[in-house]
C-alpha cells in the first residue's frame, strides 16, 4: 500500500545512520508518512558487510533502532529517543548494493517513555528483520552538547525524494 510523505527529516553531518558526510554512514533518509509511521531509506554498500554479500546484523539493528527511535519525533519534534532496549528478530538475508527501506512506529508511549516496532523490508516488500524497542523521551539538550550548526541538522533536499512511499 502507498502512503503519502507528509515530511523530510533532518540528517546530521557525521551520525553513522543519518550523517551525509560520514564516509562509512549509510546516509539514510527518513520520511514521515500521513499514517504516522517513519520510513528510512537507504542503500547497504560494500562496507556495512557481514557475509559477502549480505549485510552485517548490527548495521540492521542500527537502522531499526534509529528508526522507531525517531518515530516519537513525528508527534513532536522536540523530543528525541534514547534506547533502553531494543529486540531484533532476522528472518532473511539483507544484500547489499540494492535500495531498503526501514518502516518504525510508537506502539504506546506515556510522559516518559515509549515503545515501538519496526521492519526492515526487501524491495519485493517481504520482512527481512523485525525490532520492538522501548525509549526513554529526552529533550536533545540533556542526551549531547550538540550545535544544530556545527552538526549540519538539517533537512537536505534531494531530487528523488518521494512524494509517496509504498509499505
Amino acid at each position: 500500500m502507498k502512503h503519502d510523505v507528509m515530511k523530510k527529516h533532518e540528517n546530521s553531518k557525521l551520525c553513522f545512520v543519518c550523517g551525509l558526510k560520514n564516509d562509512f554512514g549509510l546516509k539514510a533518509a527518513f520520511y514521515e508518512l500521513e499514517n504516522k509511521e517513519l520510513v528510512a531509506v537507504f542503500t547497504p554498500k560494500e562496507e556495512h558487510q557481514s557475509y559477502p554479500g549480505r549485510m552485517h546484523g548490527g548495521i540492521a539493528s542500527a537502522m531499526l533502532d534509529e528508526t522507531i527511535g525517531r518515530a516519537v519525533m513525528v508527534d513532536d519534534p522536540t523530543i528525541w529517543g534514547v534506547t533502553v532496549e531494543l529486540t531484533v528478530s532476522f528472518k532473511k538475508p539483507v544484500p547489499l548494493n540494492i535500495p531498503l527501506r526501514v518502516v518504525g512506529r510508537i506502539t504506546s508511549q506515556n510522559k516518559r517513555f515509549f515503545q515501538g516496532s519496526g521492519e526492515l523490508l526487501l524491495p519485493d516488500g517481504s520482512i527481512a528483520v523485525t525490532a520492538t524497542g522501548r525509549y526513554i523521551k529526552m529533550p536533545l539538550s540533556k542526551i549531547a552538547d550538540f550545535d544544530y550548526q556545527e552538526q549540519e541538522w538539517r533537512v537536505v533536499s534531494q531530487e528523488d525524494d518521494p512524494h509517496q512511499i509504498e509499505i
